[in-house]
């Protein structure tokens, strides 16, 4: 296995394709949990060890059970249960280490089983044709250190607005979706990177 072209894979996966900025998954969590640095660093991680469990055990089921035994249609459903069993692992973790994260999270920690953003890696794997588990395995756990990023900017920017004298008619949703599209144009900027 070439390592130079992991890391392209890696690259490729959290900066000049991030799956919140370019492909516009995991926006509910993006905007709900991106108020304070702390906890969109929180949902990053965890999201990236859903992710990158997801998709580790997705791709061995895909590779060893679905496809040789012509079972690709239950793809979806596999997946999906997948996701949900990694994030209760995750729950349950938080909510004995880590009581007041888990908290803060509230209703945005169980919606990680319905991210987008990680049935789409799940699927993107096979999409773009990543044979090996290698590459499965940095793909998507760069895809959840692209997430990170993306949220904790967010945060950080959010927190900064905080001091802000930001006109009243673009307080609240209207100034956080607009940096949003910001960020999502200036994350464009690194595709001519990625060729």
């Amino acid at each position: 296995m070439d390592i130079g072209h992991l890391v392209a894979i890696a690259i490729t996966a959290a900066v000049i394709q991030n799956i919140v900025l370019t492909y516009f998954m995991g926006i509910c969590p993006f905007l709900g949990v991106s108020r304070r640095v702390d906890m969109a660093f929180g949902m990053g991680a965890a999201v990236t060890f859903v992710n990158t469990a997801a998709g580790v055990v997705t791709y061995l089921l895909q590779a060893y059970v679905l496809i040789p035994y012509h079972l690709e249609f239950l793809q979806y459903v596999v997946f999906i249960f997948v996701i949900a069993a990694m994030v209760q692992l995750v729950e349950m973790y938080l909510r004995k280490f880590f009581p007041r994260l888990y908290d803060s999270f509230g209703i945005y920690l169980p919606l990680i089983t319905t991210n987008c953003a990680i049935l789409g890696t799940t699927l993107l794997i096979w999409i773009k044709g990543f044979g090996t588990l290698a590459q499965a395995t940095v793909f998507s756990a760069f895809v959840g250190v692209g997430f990170t990023l993306a949220i904790v900017i967010m945060a950080g920017i959010r927190e900064e607005l905080d001091f802000a004298d930001v006109p009243k008619a673009l307080r609240g949703p209207a100034i956080t979706l607009m940096i949003a599209a910001i960020l999502a144009m200036a994350f464009m900027g690194f595709a001519g990177i990625g060729g």
